[in-house]
C-alpha cells in the first residue's frame, strides 16, 4: 500500500507524495519466490530516505515496484510532479525548470527525507541532478535513468507536438490504450506490452472515453524549458555519488552516457539489456540488479 502525503510546492501548488511501506500481500502461485529484498543499509535510527521522480507524462505509481522493493530498508517516497498524476494542474502555474526543482526541494524538506537518494527517470532525472547541484546538503546519492545531458533542439519539440496530435483520443477502452501505445503508435518499432501498460496507467475514464490525466499542452510547456539547452554544466556540479543507467535500446546512447559519467565527479555507469527508454518498467528485475550495488555502496558509506 502507499500512503498519500500532500506537499506544498513552488507557488503554492499542491503535490501528492506517496510513501511506500511493506509490499502488499499477493496471490502469488505456490512455489513462486517473492521479489528480492532491497539492499541492506547498516545503522540504527530512521531508515535513509529515497525520493523517486517520474519522467514527463509519468506518475508516482510507475515507481511502485521499485519503491516497494526499496521500502524494506529505506523510507521510499514517490512524487507526482506538478501537472502529473494526482498533483495539481493549475493552468496558469509555472512549468519551468526552476519550479520543478523547487518542488522537489520543498518535498525533501517537508517530508524530512534529506539527505536522500534521488532516483529519477528522464525529466525526473534532470530535475534530480539540478537539485543535487543546487542543494548538495539534501542529496547523498543520485541515480539517473535514461536522460540526456545534450540539447535536443527545436526539431525534437516539433516531433513531440505532432505526436500528441496523433493520439486517437478519447480511447474507447483501456485495452485500446494498451494496444495503441504498445503496438500501433508509429514510435513503436516492435510490440511492447510494457509500454502499453505504462500509458494505460496515466489514463482516466471520462464521459466520452479514456483520456490522459495530464494536459498535453502543459507537458509541452514543461518540455520546452529544457530541450533547447544542454545541461552538462549542472551535471559537473553534482558532488554526490551518481549512477547513470541506460536501457540498451533507450534514448540515452552509450557514448553520451559514458561522457556523463566522465563529467560527474562521482560518476558510475550501468546499462540494462533488452530495455528501452522505460528501463524500470521494461525490465524491473534487471533494473533492480543494476542499481543494487550502487545502493549497497551508499549504505556502507
Amino acid at each position: 500500500m502507499a500512503r498519500r502525503i500532500d506537499v506544498t510546492g513552488a507557488g503554492g501548488v499542491r503535490l501528492a507524495a506517496w510513501e511506500f511501506g511493506d509490499p502488499p500481500k499477493t496471490d502469488r502461485p505456490h512455489g513462486t519466490p517473492p521479489p528480492p529484498a532491497a539492499p541492506p543499509v547498516p545503522g540504527a535510527g530512521d531508515p535513509p530516505g529515497v525520493l523517486l521522480l517520474h519522467g514527463l507524462m509519468g506518475r508516482a505509481s510507475h515507481w511502485a515496484p521499485t519503491a516497494r522493493w526499496l521500502s524494506a530498508r529505506h523510507r521510499a517516497v514517490a512524487l507526482d510532479q506538478r501537472g502529473h498524476g494526482r498533483s495539481d494542474k493549475p493552468p496558469r502555474a509555472c512549468y519551468t525548470r526552476e519550479a520543478y526543482v523547487e518542488d522537489v526541494e520543498a518535498a525533501l524538506e517537508q517530508l524530512g527525507l534529506g539527505p536522500a537518494v534521488l532516483i529519477g527517470h528522464a525529466m525526473g532525472a534532470l530535475t534530480a541532478w539540478q537539485l543535487a547541484a543546487k542543494r548538495p546538503d539534501l542529496v547523498r546519492g543520485l541515480i539517473i535513468c535514461d536522460m540526456r545531458a545534450s540539447a535536443l533542439g527545436a526539431a525534437s519539440q516539433h516531433t513531440w507536438t505532432e505526436w500528441f496530435r496523433a493520439w486517437p483520443v478519447p480511447f474507447a477502452t483501456l485495452a485500446d490504450v494498451r494496444k495503441w501505445f504498445g503496438e500501433d503508435d508509429p514510435w513503436v518499432e516492435r510490440p511492447n506490452p510494457a509500454r502499453g501498460e505504462f500509458y494505460a496507467e496515466v489514463m482516466a475514464e471520462s464521459p466520452d472515453g479514456w483520456r490522459p490525466v495530464f494536459e498535453p499542452e502543459q507537458m509541452l510547456k514543461s518540455r520546452e524549458t529544457w530541450v533547447y539547452d544542454a545541461h552538462w554544466e549542472e551535471l559537473a556540479q553534482v558532488r554526490c555519488p551518481t549512477l547513470v543507467v541506460r536501457g540498451l535500446d533507450g534514448e540515452l546512447g552509450r557514448a553520451e552516457a559514458q561522457e556523463m559519467v566522465r563529467v560527474l565527479p562521482g560518476g558510475q555507469y550501468a546499462e540494462v539489456a533488452d530495455a528501452g527508454h522505460l528501463v524500470h518498467y521494461d525490465q524491473p528485475e534487471a533494473w533492480r540488479a543494476a542499481i543494487e550495488p550502487f545502493l549497497n555502496a551508499l549504505g556502507d558509506a
